[in-house]
């Protein structure tokens, strides 16, 4: 995370603790596992970040930002920006409090249905974790039950827990189709993300029609070629 640890500079022993603690709240997630049959998310054990000065560290940070980029942080426009700013990431990576647990309470149903369940054009909106600009689109989720079922609302809060974090769309991809999978123990899951990344649109090389299409298949998605065209066919319409 080397912009974390660039927006805050070590001038003093207090900015260097601001640096620090920056860098540990934007710490990613690692990789998970290429092999589906491995692949985990271990939610049951993810802990939750932050904690009761987090506001505070990042109001500094900001503020600090705003002095590194040649504003005055005490003039009318600017006085309240870093608390807001400060606010404003917290929404956006309000991910890292949450857990699928939580979400899922008791939302998981016996019900002896063998055809595909699909969810799909659910809104997404994440932040780039090398840049921390947003990435935005559609995520379809499909799963192939295997005697249980979730509540359809579910599938739409993992996308939430998951994308309100620092993130790349690949592992995201990833992290929500083993989440599923995790919760469900289902016959195959499958996933597919539709992205806008404004790193690629504001910055960089400048492409406003770019797009970025990732996908997840597990289980009899990925085994069964009949089953992954069901899906990709429905998702299209």
């Amino acid at each position: 995370m080397e912009y974390a640890k660039q927006i805050v500079t070590p001038e003093t022993n207090r900015l260097c603790c601001t640096k620090k603690f920056v860098a540990s709240w934007f710490e990613g997630y690692s990789d998970l596992p290429a092999d589906s049959k491995k692949a985990t998310v271990q939610w049951k054990d993810e802990k939750k970040r932050g904690g009761e000065d987090a506001l505070a560290v990042l109001e500094e940070a900001y503020t600090s930002i705003l002095r590194g980029l040649g504003e005055d942080p005490e003039r009318q426009g600017l006085r309240k920006t870093p608390r807001r700013a400060a606010r404003a990431m917290q929404f956006f990576t309000k991910g890292y409090q949450e857990n699928i647990p939580d979400i899922l309470n008791d939302a998981i149903f016996d019900e002896d249905h063998d055809e595909v369940v699909i969810v799909k054009d659910i809104d997404m909106f994440s932040l780039c974790e090398h840049h921390l600009v947003p990435f935005f689109g559609k995520v379809h989720i499909g799963y192939l039950p295997n005697k249980r079922v979730v509540g359809l609302s579910k599938l739409a809060r993992i996308v939430e827990i998951y994308s309100r974090r620092l993130q790349v769309q690949e592992r995201l991809t990833k992290q929500i189709a083993v989440a599923v999978t995790e919760a469900l123990k289902p016959a195959g899951v499958a996933v597919i993300i539709e992205a806008t990344h404004m790193c690629m649109v504001m910055r960089g090389v400048q492409k406003i029609n770019s797009k970025t299409m990732t996908s997840t298949m597990l289980g009899v998605f990925r085994e069964d070629q009949k089953t992954r065209e069901e899906f990709l066919t429905l998702t299209k319409e």
